[in-house]
């Protein structure tokens, strides 16, 4: 408990810290502190229209910073509070630092699922604006060795929790007054589950927009939505299609590229791995099973870093459950480069 204690002090006195949750560590600083959140975007290198999620330990936080939150927003908390969703919420003037909500009217919020982060934030006894600990653009840290390897000497600590669980980040929702639930940011709460709440379960446009387009964004309301995020150092692309269809399309590339020098590296599914022949073929875990390439998905990129991997190829999985929120995030460190084999 004392690190803990460090950790809030430091929190308190506007320093920024790195810390665990269900979905990855979140590198965190008072949400009511400008001067802390934009060390926040410097140590990231995050642009600054790029709002913050702020992270509480107690619903009656949400008092001080928050109006109006309607019916099935406070649905939502009651089902999966504590876990990765965030609400995006109507915001109370002059609460928290506009740094954190880029300007807007609203500020997403959650209450993540893990001992330590709730702790931290109880002990801190503030709004936690904590994006994911790691340079902007990289992909998500699942350890504190990866926020030290993209962090190091530019935030003030990092507690340690161990691996992460979820793997992914959380889905980012705004619930409106009809019943309806927009989902900015596919993650750990699926579409599925909001379902089971909701009325109706909506896709925001914005999810459909690729990487050229997104600068036509001017103010995305979660992370996630308007830049390339999650990127390996190597150039990599999605190819979907029927097993042996991507197999040999990939295998010809990798071939390719070796012929050039390159080093290769394939992410796929623990059915499929077989049918690779690259310098590196990292499993996602069972396609049955898509809670475990969510939980794989940053580690294997990054993986695929520390063997100097140049080119890179991931096989695409099924949109349902999770497999939503990898494919989006596969997707984006992709740059939205994407190939569909046809038989």
């Amino acid at each position: 408990m004392e690190h803990l204690k460090v950790a809030a002090q430091l929190l308190q006195e506007g320093s920024i810290v790195a810390f665990p949750t269900e979905t990855v560590y979140g590198l965190g600083a008072d949400a009511r502190n400008t001067t802390a959140v934009e060390a926040v975007f410097a140590a990231k290198g995050r642009p600054s229209d790029n709002p913050l999620i702020v992270h509480i330990a107690d619903r009656k936080q949400l008092d001080a910073f928050t109006e109006q939150v309607n019916d099935l927003s406070n649905k939502l908390m009651d089902t999966f509070w504590p876990g990765p969703l965030t609400l995006i919420l109507p915001l109370k003037e002059q609460t928290l630092s506009e740094k954190v909500t880029a300007g807007l009217d609203t500020v997403g919020v959650r209450m993540p699922d893990h001992p330590v982060a709730l702790k931290l934030i109880a002990a801190a006894d503030c709004p936690i604006a904590a994006p994911s600990a790691n340079r902007s653009g990289r992909p998500s840290p699942t350890t504190a060795s990866h926020v030290q390897e993209d962090l190091m000497g530019r935030i003030a600590g990092i507690v340690d929790g161990g691996p992460t669980g979820v793997g992914v980040e959380s889905t980012v929702v705004q619930a409106h007054h009809d019943g309806t639930v927009t989902i900015l940011r596919p993650g750990g709460i699926t579409a599925e589950q909001l379902g089971e709440v909701a009325a109706k379960v909506q896709l925001d446009p914005g999810l459909a927009i690729d990487s050229g387009s997104a600068a036509s964004i001017p103010a995305p309301r979660s992370p996630g939505m308007k830049y390339t995020h999650y990127a390996p150092k190597g150039e990599l692309c999605v190819v979907q299609g029927s097993p042996n269809a991507v197999s040999a399309y990939v295998n010809g590339a990798l071939e390719e590229a070796a012929q050039r020098g390159e080093r290769t590296a394939v992410l796929a599914f623990s059915e499929h791995l077989h049918l690779y022949r690259a310098d590196a073929v990292y499993s996602l875990g069972s396609l049955d099973r898509l809670a475990e390439g969510a939980h794989r998905l940053y580690a294997a990129l990054r993986s695929c870093d520390e063997i100097g991997a140049s080119v890179l190829y991931a096989e695409a999985c099924p949109r349902n459950g999770l497999g939503d929120a990898i494919m989006n995030r596969l997707l984006k460190a992709a740059g939205h480069r994407i190939i569909h084999i046809a038989e």
